[in-house]
């Protein structure tokens, strides 16, 4: 019996460390690419114009699309390749005694050609506008009968292509391991034996200078499973990350992208600035945008029938307008939810750009990013789709001492901020563990009063209704190890994505409500306040129905939250939400350094008689 009892307990533990799954699915793994057989009728055409794009140095255009079938269904379908000249060549057999698929590479983007013609079942014309960004190579539209599921490809358009398609494109910033360094990060098509990368900056309107970049790249066996091994794969190209080094606080810069070819010719792109980050202390407003989970959406339409990311564009956009009042972004998980199809990783790159090549775009690593089996993540899920984080570590910099093990601390100005890695091990005893404690404890809190814990799971709070069903309203063994370090450090707020919703607790410690305020925390906080803020994109999640004395706010909508700091005494906390930027739910904290210092429970040293 006793022997039962403890499988009993293994068995359920394993399926406790599977996690919460996100909602819906990658869009693209609905076609089965496998399943194509060539049935070209001779009576069906599809044409793309213009031929040529980015002309002026653009690097997104619309394509408009006219085509024609001869029995035309309700469930055909476009799908954009790139490279263009797909076909069976490129595909391996998987054994010596079978021929290869036609097809082994997904599209990059597909949508119905009835899409924006109603009448298609009935005449077989139709037209369609898509937009395309510059990805390193030409492209291609494929008409297909059959659906997604038996598909057939009956046409196939002429070649499109950017005039540059090697071009550096999609700066994103990201503050470096100290708090006067930014680092810009690109992709481009030159690799180092063709052009030297660098970046030319300097204080803007003052004297430039140049800085080399490194460039980092990989291949297919970097991945470890499908689709990311397999019809997911595209060519990443090259991704250069250079260092701007003894920055001035708060100082405006400019700076923008360059290649130096063998012959000595340049290729530029565009001027872009940004502001440099204060130092640690200064006294000055401050403002910091958090989220999670927002993923990528399409402005065309195109892969969107299933609802896998609605709300993303609008907090893009968000963002976008409200740019000048913001000063920093922590995106913390779930990035795009590519899911093994590599080609979306520039495209999220290219959604992101107005705000990730002005201001510091900063990453925590997800379930979407990291997840797969026996590669050392500590959920044994797939729901990386084979990227195992090989994506996220290239595509973005963060300041890690280790990229696999993507937890680090930034700085900036009166905020510390100590990002966790929710899909690496973080109890008592670990490696995380030790770090987060550390960047905890070495905040002087007198000139950074604002301590920020950020993670991409829950680990501390949530009403979500995957949570309440597990019975833990978190992740599984999230609080045990992690909430006496948030209440011996006094950790401000505790912010996670992961949860499709947004989701605000009192401040609170052992699942005791420490403060009974819900706007205006004056003096000393006794607990720390926790969020859930990963509704910035992705399909939404529901709350339990069970109506918890820790939950102050809910919210089933998509938002992303704000921190400004005024000073060292003064914070306002804002959720607003993507549709309408207006802000639904806030709080302020005013207090001055002693209240700080004050204990509260745990969180000074035990007081014995000799003391």
């Amino acid at each position: 019996m006793g022997t039962l009892i403890a499988l009993l307990s293994i068995v359920l533990t394993l399926v406790s460390l599977q996690g919460v799954t996100c909602h819906g699915e990658q869009p693209l793994s609905r076609i089965a690419i496998h399943n194509v057989v060539l049935a070209i009728d001779i009576h069906a055409s599809i044409t793309a114009t213009p031929s040529v794009l980015g002309v002026n140095g653009q690097n997104k255009e619309w394509v408009s699309l006219e085509y024609s079938v001869s029995n035309p269904s309700a469930d055909d379908w476009i799908g954009v390749f790139s490279p263009g000249n797909f076909s069976a060549s490129s595909c391996s057999p998987e054994n010596p005694r079978t021929f290869p698929p036609f097809l082994c590479t997904s599209p990059i983007k597909y949508q119905y050609a009835s899409y924006s013609n109603p009448h298609y079942k009935d005449t077989g014309k139709g037209s369609l506008k898509l937009q395309l960004i510059n990805q390193r190579s030409d492209f291609s539209f494929a008409l297909f009968s059959g659906g997604l599921f038996s598909p057939k490809l009956v046409a196939v358009s002429n070649i499109v292509a950017f005039a540059n398609p090697n071009a550096p494109v999609y700066p994103r910033l990201a503050q470096g391991k100290t708090w006067n360094e930014m680092t810009v990060t690109w992709t481009s098509g030159y690799g180092i034996n063709e052009a030297e990368p660098f970046v030319e900056w300097g204080p803007k309107g003052g004297q430039q200078g140049h800085s080399l970049a490194g460039t980092l790249t990989f291949d297919r066996s970097s991945m470890c499973g499908a689709p990311a091994r397999t019809v997911g794969w595209r060519d990443p190209g090259f991704i250069h990350t250079s260092f701007l080094k003894e920055l001035w606080p708060n100082t405006m810069y400019t700076y923008k992208l360059g290649h130096r070819f063998l012959n000595g010719t340049y290729m530029w792109n565009q001027m872009h600035q940004f502001k440099s980050s204060p130092y640690p202390g200064q006294n000055s407003v401050q403002r910091v945008v958090i989220f999670g989970d927002m993923g990528k959406d399409e402005a065309d339409g195109s892969n969107e029938y299933n609802q896998f990311q609605p709300g993303a564009l609008n907090t893009t956009n968000q963002l976008i307008n409200d740019l000048e009042n913001i000063d920093i972004v922590f995106h913390i998980g779930d990035i795009c939810y590519a899911n093994g199809y590599i080609s979306q990783w520039d495209q999220f790159t290219s959604q992101i750009e107005p705000i990730a090549s002005t201001i510091p775009y900063m990453l925590a690593s997800g379930n979407h990013e990291r997840d797969w089996p026996g590669t050392g993540s500590f959920y044994g899920n797939m729901d990386s789709g084979g990227e195992c984080g090989v994506l996220v570590q290239n595509m973005f910099y963060v300041p890690t001492v280790n990229r696999d093990k993507f937890w680090y601390s930034t700085d900036y100005g009166m905020f510390r901020f100590c990002i966790a890695d929710t899909e690496h091990d973080w109890r008592q005893g670990t490696e995380q563990y030790n770090f987060i404690e550390h960047c905890l404890a070495s905040v002087d809190r007198q000139k950074q009063p604002w301590l920020i814990f950020l993670a991409h799971r829950v680990l501390g709070y949530s009403s979500d209704a995957s949570y309440a069903d597990e019975g833990s309203f978190a992740e599984p063994m999230g609080r045990e190890s992690l909430q006496k370090l948030w209440q011996k450090y006094k950790v401000d707020i505790a912010i996670f994505g992961h949860v499709h919703n947004y989701e605000r607790t009192c401040p609170i410690y052992q699942n005791i409500c420490t403060n009974n305020e819900k706007h205006f925390y004056k003096g000393t906080l006794n607990g720390t306040i926790h969020v859930a803020a990963g509704g910035a994109g992705a399909s939404l999640s529901e709350f339990t129905l069970i109506q918890t004395k820790w939950s102050i706010f809910r919210d089933y909508d998509h938002g992303f939250v704000k921190l400004t700091a005024f000073d060292h005494s003064n914070l306002l906390f804002e959720y607003k939400k993507s549709r309408d930027g207006k802000v639904y739910d806030s709080f302020r904290i005013s207090r001055d350094y002693r209240d700080i210092l004050a204990c509260t429970v745990d969180s000074c040293p035990s007081m014995t008689l000799a003391s």
